[in-house]
Order: C-alpha cells, then sequence, then structure tokens
C-alpha cells in the first residue's frame, strides 16, 4: 500500500486532495516538522532532502509535492488532460511554475512577513513582489481559461490549490479582491467535498502548534547554525 508522508502544509494537502479525490488506498505517515521528524534517518531515507510530503509506493520513493502529482496522475491516468501535445505542454509549464515560482516565492514571502526579523524591508518588500506578480500572472490566465488547463479539472488545479488557499497569509485579507479569477478557481476546488477531507487529514494526528525557539531553530536551520 501506498505511503504518505504528510502534514498540514501547503504542500501536502495538494497530494492529499489527489488521495481524496481518487479514493486511492494509502497509510498516512504524520511527519512533525516542528519537532523535527523530517530529518529522522528513515524518512530522509524516502525523501533525502527532508521535507514533506513524501511517498513511498512499494518501493518506490517519490517526492516534492509537484513531482507526486504528476507521477500519480500518470500512474492512475486520474486528472490528467486529453493526450495532446498542447495540454502536455499547458501541464507540464503551469505545474512548473507553480513548483518553481508561486510556490517557492510565497514561501519565502511568508518567512519575511511572519517569521524574520522586522528590519529586511529589503527581502520582505522583494518577496512580496515577486509573489503578487505570480499572482498577477495567474489571474490573466485564469482570465481566459476555466482551469488551469483549459476545460479540464486536474492535477494542476490542485497544486494551484495548495498554495492559493493559505493567499491571505501570504498577501494579506485583500488578496482576493485583486485578483478575482485565482479567487474564482480557488473557490471552485475549495467548494469540492474532497477538499475538505484533504484539510481534515491532519486532525487525525496530534502535530506541534507553536513555534517556538526550539521549532524555529528546527525549521530554519541557518538559526541553528549561527547559534553555533
Amino acid at each position: 500500500m501506498l505511503k504518505f508522508y504528510f502534514n498540514g502544509a501547503p504542500n501536502p494537502n495538494k497530494v492529499a486532495l489527489f488521495l481524496e479525490e481518487t479514493g486511492l488506498p494509502c497509510e498516512l505517515i504524520p511527519v512533525d516538522t516542528r519537532k523535527g521528524e523530517q530529518f529522522k534517518p528513515e524518512f530522509l531515507k524516502v525523501n533525502p532532502n527532508g521535507k514533506v510530503p513524501a511517498i513511498d509506493d512499494d518501493g518506490v520513493f517519490v517526492f516534492d509535492s509537484n513531482a507526486i502529482l504528476l507521477y500519480l496522475g500518470e500512474k492512475t491516468g486520474k486528472f490528467m488532460p486529453a493526450n495532446t501535445p498542447q495540454n502536455h505542454a499547458l501541464l507540464y509549464s503551469w505545474l512548473m511554475f507553480i513548483a518553481t515560482g508561486l510556490g517557492p516565492y510565497s514561501g519565502q514571502a511568508v518567512h519575511f512577513k511572519h517569521f524574520a526579523p522586522k528590519d529586511l524591508e529589503y527581502a520582505h518588500n522583494r518577496y512580496q513582489f515577486e509573489a503578487h506578480r505570480h499572482y498577477k500572472i495567474l489571474d490573466d490566465h485564469l482570465a481566459k481559461s476555466k482551469y488551469m488547463v483549459g476545460d479540464t479539472y486536474t492535477i494542476v488545479d490542485m497544486a494551484f490549490w495548495g498554495w492559493v488557499r493559505m493567499a491571505p497569509f501570504v498577501l494579506g485579507d485583500d488578496v482576493f479582491t485583486k485578483y478575482p479569477n485565482v479567487k474564482r478557481l480557488h473557490d471552485e476546488v475549495s467548494a469540492r467535498p474532497a477538499a475538505a477531507r484533504a484539510i481534515a487529514l491532519k486532525d487525525k494526528f496530534t502535530f506541534k502548534a507553536e513555534v517556538d525557539e526550539e521549532a524555529r531553530h528546527i525549521m530554519f536551520g541557518h538559526l541553528k547554525t549561527k547559534a553555533a
């Protein structure tokens, strides 16, 4: 049976949504990143990068949320667009846009907005700008397309949803007013019963909630290096 290593963060939620949409049987394995469980040797065998999500598909290890979505989509044939060169181009392009742009810039925007020292105005402004730039690109695309890949709900919409549902935390409460087409797709995916089930998976386990000094040093390794 497929083993799903996860917590309640945006990237694991993408994969959780696919699993709930398909009903694919899996064993849930919680990884509490605020306790440092991502650095245990047994998990590093699955993902040497020490991050969730990851899966163990009967000895086939896959890590990075977007790689997992692509792997599971291709394996099952579920939530993939029609097999045409144009659809493949859109699927790979937008999936990589989310993997290399929206996700990383959103993560850095969150870090410098909520966790970094408050005097780092340059870094804060840079990542807020880049996150907004990516949202504008998404909004312009969705003004012309029902879903991320044409008229078909696919793994790219799941990847989109994983981060976009956190948009107010990243960019502020007015973000959906600024990007109405992003809001439209966010609301549609969020209304799917599988989305609520995906979010609720974390509630089956107890994860550390507070970001105390121990958690900060675990989550932000440069602090540990500096202290040493």
